[in-house]
């Protein structure tokens, strides 16, 4: 039997909208009313099987109904844009889902679906109707089945006329009733002022219409009976106004809402772009761009590199090739190799080489050719192969191009940096994504040796088309210098890091471990005691039980499953009761034994008693390096617990130290270079205190008269100017009023207007470009810097202001790693690069080098780029890396 589902789309669009967080993508647009809606149709295909499917939108805000009554929806509060930009979104998803769509000028989308459960009534076709709104109650009949949704999205309330006379007593028809008596805020239809839903039912369970209610107002009493009186022809509009019309002219088959499934390709395509990757991996269709199957026409002829073959590949491969490794595994550090692939462009001769055979005795002359500097390869994410590689012995050296790397340059926020979505989205010839061949998590296979050196083949194959395409691509954007000149030797300097590691005292982290468990077992027993009961403090539901119910505090914010107890509030509640400050050192050690006592012993490599962090060089849009198994750049320093985790970093030699570089107040020396401010210039050449040169020119006093409050103050707005700190941010910072801090930040601008004035000319500049660029011209694109949203353009446009400081910051102390690693060479020293943590070098160094390396890492670090103020490098060493600061 036909089953057809009719989505009311406005109603779940609002849902959704409001059940979830604001979500957005890494270009800025939301997606939280996409997700809610599309997570709803995922969930109603797979229970409910529908053969039709419609969803009917509002044509417009204008419909018959104002002609009749002009306030009708006029209190209704004006749609968030953070909404209304989501709209095309949905219905650019449904044509991805195949499912039909309508709306029709001067009808609403009730009255649309109206018509149609009257004519499925008729046709005598079963309907589920899903919507927010309850007035679609009055629709259900034997062949209709209302939902209405609950909690969140994907829970719903089912309705037929029985279950709606068990919950109200009435027939769907007396659901118009119901509305015309107490009226709908909403949709500002006013019904009977005073008459709530009770007094509505008890009423139509006596006289069961309005107009029989209007009929014998005698039989009411008191005041109820003169509001009925006053209000008559309000109860007669609002009924005719809550009637859902059903005879809209809809010129459509039944036939036209029948569902076949959706397009995989471009409902995948669609979640690529909206960056709903949890559900492109619970999905499990292709991943590719849609036009990926026709453009693969030409099979590759894979010659399978043997032991007896393999000089025969290294002749083909000559003096330069492309070549593909294939790992599997997200950490290269423990990942395994599955082979390489090469594609000899003279002849376009594909051949695959099986690791097993690369690291085979009989391998040794391609192993040969990949650590020959002098022999230039091309491929796709150097870092992660030269690792890889490396952990089974095989070096790669000579690498001239990575085309991750190019790719990530030319558009730091593209969200699908793999071979298959570049060669889309440069209009070359499709390969099939990773996940088509080998699956995805529990369903991950290798194919069979004919398909696997195929698609590896193709790959190399794909190097050697984009390459020449990049190459000309990073001269337009004048980005080739920041590529060859850093990025790209970054990328062998961070390999050699990442492997050299780090050494851990096992024995002292489990000993801090220790000390940690102790502390919170006494702040656990005095919690107790000031709580006056034992409960889960890691329960927010019992936390925020005992802090708002049993202790009273003020409760400022909820949640759908209770009081929040997040960091936020409970940094508000400190001052009210002394168990909040306990809570909150009980969550800081808390944190700092799971995360970092017990996440670092697990990240020790056994044989070589180091962790072994990995750099990547393209997630952050300004240019940052991310940290990841472990993430050393995330261990907290600012509490004196968190800083003594820096005790177990040790030298991996007796008698050596670790020795740690840090720059000074590196962003702001660029923001006085980039501004030209004349003031922030001045105090940085004249060495002075930065906080104490703002805080005297901002309050106007000398420099003996600058108390500490006051350089607290300044250091706050300096490192807010750098981040586009609000009058709002400076104030929470601060503890301070909004308006306050309104005028802190604008005297701020009155003395430093050379900031001002590159705040002013940065943002005009990117709203003509599009975007903004560092001193070595890495670029980051703002196509939302003219958006007509306010919350869009205003993040663009801070993001325009503070990308040239942060991603010139970056660069530098990347600049600083390239040079420090070959003057180390230079010099031929033993001493090694160990970490780089936000804008600290971290080395370790034998006794009889310090002197040499407390000279150099400075010198190295302060003219890695020479700027108009002088960069400063403070260094330091000792036994451990928390000695060393």
């Amino acid at each position: 039997m036909d089953k057809l589902i009719i989505i009311d789309g406005n109603s779940i669009a609002n849902r959704a909208f409001y059940a979830l967080p604001l979500l957005s993508n890494s270009s800025g647009l939301h997606t939280n009313a996409v997700y809610g809606f599309t997570t709803m149709l995922l969930k109603l295909i797979e229970e409910e099987k529908p053969t039709h499917f419609l969803v009917a939108f509002d044509a417009g805000k204008i419909t018959f109904r104002h002609k009749e009554y002009t306030e009708y929806k006029g209190g209704r509060a004006k749609t968030p844009p953070e909404l209304s930009e989501q709209f095309p979104l949905i219905k650019e998803l449904l044509k991805a889902f195949q499912i039909p769509q309508f709306e029709l000028t001067g009808y609403e989308a009730d009255d649309i679906i109206g018509t149609l459960t009257r004519i499925a009534d008729e046709r005598g076709e079963k309907v589920l109707l899903v919507s927010g709104d309850k007035d679609m109650l009055q629709l259900a009949s034997d062949n209709v089945t209302v939902a209405i949704t609950r909690k969140g999205i994907t829970e719903v309330e089912r309705y037929n006329p029985e279950e709606i006379k068990e919950k109200y007593g009435l027939t769907p028809n007396q659901i118009i009733d119901l509305k015309g008596l107490m009226g709908d805020t909403s949709d500002n239809i006013p019904g009977i002022p005073g008459v709530g839903e009770k007094t509505a039912l008890k009423m139509l369970h006596e006289f069961g219409t309005v107009e029989e209610v209007l009929a014998n107002t005698a039989s009411l009493k008191g005041k109820m009976k003169e509001k009925v009186e006053e209000h008559a022809q309000d109860a007669i509009m609002s009924k005719e106004l809550a009637t859902i019309f059903r005879e809209v002219p809809m010129e459509t088959e039944w036939s036209s809402f029948r569902y076949e499934g959706y397009d995989g390709q471009a409902l995948s395509g669609m979640f690529r772009k909206l960056e709903f990757k949890s559900l492109l991996e619970k999905m499990d269709f292709a991943g590719g761009s849609a036009a990926e199957d026709d453009q693969v026409v030409e099979r590759l002829d894979v010659q399978i590199v043997t032991a007896a073959s393999v000089q025969e590949l290294v002749s083909a491969l000559g003096e330069s090739a492309p070549i593909h490794v294939e790992i599997v595994g997200e950490n290269p550090h423990h990942s395994e190799v599955v082979g390489v692939a090469f594609y000899i462009e003279d002849g376009g001769k594909s051949m695959y080489l099986p690791f097993e055979t690369l690291i085979s005795e009989a391998g040794a002359p391609v192993r040969d050719w990949l650590s020959d500097d002098s022999k230039k390869k091309q491929l796709f994410d150097q870092h992660r192969a030269e690792l890889a590689l490396a952990w089974h012995s095989v070096q790669l050296r000579g690498v001239d191009f990575d085309v991750l790397l190019a790719a990530y340059l030319l558009d730091p926020t593209e969200s699908n940096l793999t071979l298959s979505g570049l060669s889309g989205k440069y209009g070359l010839p499709g390969i099939k994504a990773d996940e088509d061949i080998f699956g995805k998590g529990a369903k991950f296979r290798l194919p069979e040796l004919p398909a696997l050196s195929e698609h590896l083949c193709r790959k190399a194959q794909t190097i050697s088309r984009i390459v020449p395409v990049l190459r000309v691509e990073l001269e337009k954007g004048e980005m080739h210098r920041l590529f060859y000149e850093l990025e790209l030797p970054l990328a062998g300097v961070l390999a050699e890091m990442e492997l050299r590691g780090i050494k851990v005292d096992a024995a002292d982290l489990k000993a801090f471990g220790d000390e940690l468990a102790k502390q919170l077992e006494i702040i656990m027993a005095r919690i107790y005691d000031l709580a006056g009961v034992e409960f889960n403090i890691n329960s927010p539901k019992q936390l925020g039980e005992i802090l708002f119910e049993k202790l009273g505090l003020p409760a400022w914010k909820k949640t759908k499953t209770g009081y929040s107890t997040d960091a936020e509030v409970l940094e508000k509640l400190a001052p009210y009761h002394e168990v909040v400050g306990q809570i909150l050192n009980y969550r800081s050690l808390a944190k700092l034994q799971s995360t970092y006592v017990e996440g670092l012993l697990k990240e020790v490599r056994p044989e070589t008693g180091k962790v072994h962090t990995y750099y990547r060089q393209t997630i952050a849009a300004t240019g940052r390096l991310s940290s990841q198994y472990p993430n050393l750049q995330n261990i907290p320093i600012r509490l004196e617990e968190g800083r003594k985790i820096r005790k177990v970093f040790v030298p991996s030699e007796p008698g050596w130290y670790i020795l740690a570089a840090d720059y000074s107040q590196i962003e702001l020396r660029v923001l006085a270079h980039i501004s030209q401010d004349e003031k922030l210039k001045e105090a940085f050449l004249q060495n002075m205190d930065i906080h104490t040169k703002t805080a005297m020119d901002v309050f106007g006093v000398a420099e003996s008269d600058v108390d500490s409050n006051m350089r607290r103050q300044a250091k706050a707005v300096n490192f807010g100017i750098v981040y586009g700190i609000s009058d709002y941010g400076l104030s929470q910072n601060l503890d301070i009023t909004r308006k306050e801090a309104a005028a802190f930040i604008e005297q701020y601008f009155a003395v430093f207007q050379g900031v001002r004035k590159y705040m002013d000319d940065i943002v005009k500049d990117a709203r003509s470009s599009g975007y903004v660029t560092t001193l070595l011209q890495r670029r980051r694109y703002l196509p939302k810097i003219t958006a007509s949203n306010f919350n869009l353009r205003s993040f663009a446009e801070r993001t325009a202001m503070n990308t040239p400081i942060q991603g010139t910051a970056a660069d530098i102390i990347k600049l600083a790693m390239v040079q420090m690693a070959e003057r180390l060479k230079q010099e031929q020293l033993k001493s090694r690069m160990l970490l780089q943590v936000h804008d600290e070098l971290v080395f370790e160094v034998p006794e009889e080098e310090l002197e040499t390396m407390k000279r150099i890492v400075p010198e190295v670090m302060a003219g890695a780029l020479k700027l108009d103020v002088p960069l400063r490098a403070d260094v330091d060493y000792g036994l451990t890396w928390y000695d060393a600061k």
